[in-house]
């Protein structure tokens, strides 16, 4: 498992070049600042079709939607054959390419148990084509293909549990991060990047554009997002071994989190409880699961 860092032991070196091409208060630009920090100068970065969000000095390549998992395959196993085992290959891809297109072949991947880091950069919908709906996006949220109207409340169904469903490949490491909480985020992927295998970590990443709130309030939402379990910080090894991250006394109401949105502002109270009851019963596996450390089938 991941060890505790403080605020000092971030390290100080920048990877990435800015200004970005970003929008304001853009969570993914400040999720790739942290996950290159922590990932080092020694790393080749995969792109797929996304959101704009940091350049890195890093050697960078770029694919199609459906390939992220092919390119991060061919750049490992090219590696190893020059006997250069030692650079870290990731690919920073969008929910969209990780949840929804990319989910094959980055599947096979982890299948294959290929020596690779997915990261993900989710802001729980496609917004680099205008906010469509993912599979990452939460029940009711509001998007451009799930609009608000007398025919719909938003998205009819839950997002996927992406992070579990890699667990269940048996992988080496699966974990989830928030862009408000650095030291974890970056204790997981100096955690990660250790391991010989595929990794996956997935980073909520908020989206001022596509959440509809003030750029300013990017880290408070996802402080909330954390806070209010509405996003369970924790790691998974070898699909089994379990362990919360972030463990509060008492969770904060998801109302918190929710009314700061406006892709949430539709939501009558009683959909805020049904969204309440869920949180509340997924957050309670959690901790049983965090009790004994393990996942149990």
């Amino acid at each position: 498992m991941s060890e505790r860092i403080t605020i000092k032991q971030i390290p100080l070196e920048e990877l990435v070049i800015t200004p970005g091409s970003a929008c304001q208060g853009c969570g993914a630009a400040l999720a790739a600042r942290l996950a290159f920090k922590a990932l080092g100068p020694n790393t080749i970065r995969h792109s797929i079709p996304a959101c704009p969000d940091n350049v890195t000095r890093t050697p960078t390549s770029g694919g199609e939607f459906e390939a992220g998992g092919d390119h991060v395959t061919g750049t490992w196993r090219a590696l190893k054959a020059l006997g250069r085992e030692d650079v870290q290959v990731v690919g920073f891809y969008g929910d969209g390419g990780v949840y929804d297109i990319g989910f094959q072949s980055i599947s096979g991947a982890a299948i294959r148990n290929e020596n690779v880091f997915i990261i993900c950069k989710n802001n729980e919908a496609y917004m680099n084509t205008g906010g469509q709906v993912s599979g990452a996006t939460p029940q009711l949220a509001m998007t451009t293909t799930t609009p608000v109207g007398p025919m719909s409340r938003g998205k009819p169904n839950s997002r996927k549990n992406t992070p579990m469903i890699f667990a269940m490949h048996g992988v080496p490491y699966v974990a989830t991060a928030s862009v408000a909480f650095p030291t974890d985020l970056i204790a997981k992927i100096q955690y990660g990047k250790g391991i010989k295998g595929f990794k996956f970590l997935d980073i909520l990443s908020p989206c001022p554009t596509g959440w509809r709130f003030e750029p300013n309030k990017t880290i408070e939402v996802a402080r909330l997002a954390v806070q209010t379990g509405f996003w369970p910080l924790y790691e998974i090894i070898d699909g089994r071994k379990f362990r919360l991250t972030y463990k509060p006394r008492e969770l904060k109401p998801v109302a918190e989190y929710l009314k700061l949105q406006g892709r949430f502002r539709h939501l009558t109270e009683e959909e805020i409880k049904e969204i309440q009851r869920d949180i509340t019963d997924y957050w309670e596996r959690l901790l049983k699961l965090d009790e004994i450390g393990e996942i149990l089938l």
